[in-house]
């Protein structure tokens, strides 16, 4: 059964270490990823991170907050109204042209765990 879920925010870093940038489009290709992002080309790990807001509103209950600002995560992409870890090894899309692949999970990071 198709998922059908929401973009609610798309962000890229210049480099590494570097503070997200928000955007409201960004161009994405096979060979770069996300144009702007320090990921871009292959990193050998990946190209696109993505987190589903759902998790977010649960850390933020769990910290006794409001809200997590995605800039905070460091993930490129929060959705909601979709499961990420149905999509284990599959390909999906994003708006009208992107279909991206599933290659892996993205545990926490450290300057994720720093932020939060």
């Amino acid at each position: 059964m198709p998922q059908v879920g929401k973009v609610n925010w798309l962000g890229i870093r210049s480099a590494r270490r570097a503070e997200l940038e928000e955007v409201t489009e960004v161009l994405v290709t096979e060979e770069s990823g996300l144009e702007g992002d320090h990921y871009i080309g292959s990193s050998g790990k990946r190209q696109i991170t993505l987190i589903q807001n759902e998790h977010l509103d649960v850390v933020a209950s769990i910290m006794k907050i409001a809200k997590i600002s995605p800039e905070l995560v460091r993930r490129n992409i929060v959705v909601s109204g979709l499961n990420l870890l149905a999509l284990k090894a599959n390909k999906f899309q994003i708006g009208e042209e992107v279909i991206l692949e599933t290659t892996g999970l993205c545990h926490p990071c450290s300057r994720m765990e720093e932020n939060l």
